[in-house]
C-alpha cells in the first residue's frame, strides 16, 4: 500500500474527503518526523513507537575493494511495533 492508497482507505473509514485525509495524514507524519528528529520518542499505544537511536562508530569494508574503512557514529530512526500490532500481524495460536 502506498500513501495514495492509504489516503483513500483513511478517507473511506473516517467518512472525509481524500483531500482532508491527505492533509491529516501528512501533518501526522511530519509531526512524528519533527519530534523524532529533535530527540523525542513518539508512542502510539498499541500501535508503535518511533525514536532516534545512536549507532556506534564501527569498522566496515568497501564491498568493491574489500578495503577496511571507518564508519562514523550516527543517529538513525527506529520503529518498534506495539503489542496489539504484533498480535494482529501474527496471531498467537490458541
Amino acid at each position: 500500500m502506498n500513501k495514495g492508497e492509504l489516503v483513500d482507505a483513511v478517507a473511506d473509514k473516517a467518512s472525509v474527503t481524500k483531500k482532508q485525509a491527505d492533509a491529516v495524514l501528512t501533518a501526522a507524519l511530519e509531526t512524528i518526523v519533527e519530534a523524532v528528529s529533535s530527540g523525542d520518542k513518539v508512542t502510539l499505544v498499541g500501535f508503535d513507537s518511533f525514536e532516534s537511536r545512536e549507532r556506534k562508530a564501527r569498522e566496515g569494508r568497501n564491498p568493491k575493494t574489500g578495503d577496511k574503512m571507518d564508519i562514523p557514529a550516527t543517529k538513525v530512526p527506529a520503529f518498534s511495533a506495539g503489542k496489539l500490532f504484533r498480535e494482529k500481524v501474527s496471531p498467537a495460536d490458541d
